[in-house]
């Protein structure tokens, strides 16, 4: 199992960054994906998981209406469309596979002025 997180950045406060995770070594297509972050100090906490199919979708209430997951299985690549970020937001970004949680290396993202 082989997963790369990319996109992650600098940005300020209300600004965007799309995450990708390009997934290898396992069918993608058969297994449901999360987003995870770990925040400065702080422990790992999920964000936003998707099914294997990607009609299902759950997020963590302080990202609902701000964040999108997404999935596109031909590509093998989970997605994450981040949108009026805060600075609350900053951490570093894993992607997850279920059930076994085995993650990437991980995203920065840093939302400041």
């Amino acid at each position: 199992v082989q997963l790369v997180e990319s996109g992650g950045g600098l940005v300020q406060p209300g600004g965007s960054l799309r995450l990708s995770c390009e997934a290898s070594g396992f069918t993608f297509s058969a297994y449901g994906m999360d987003w995870v972050r770990r925040a400065p100090g702080k422990g790992l906490e999920w964000v936003s998981g998707i099914n294997s199919r990607g009609t299902s979708t759950s997020y963590k209430d302080s990202v609902k209406g701000r964040f999108t997951i997404s999935r596109d299985n031909a590509k093998n690549t989970l997605y994450l469309d981040m949108n009026s970020l805060k600075p609350e937001d900053t951490g570093v970004y894993y992607c997850s596979k279920d059930p076994d949680g085995v993650r990437g290396q991980g995203t920065q993202v840093t939302v400041s002025s």
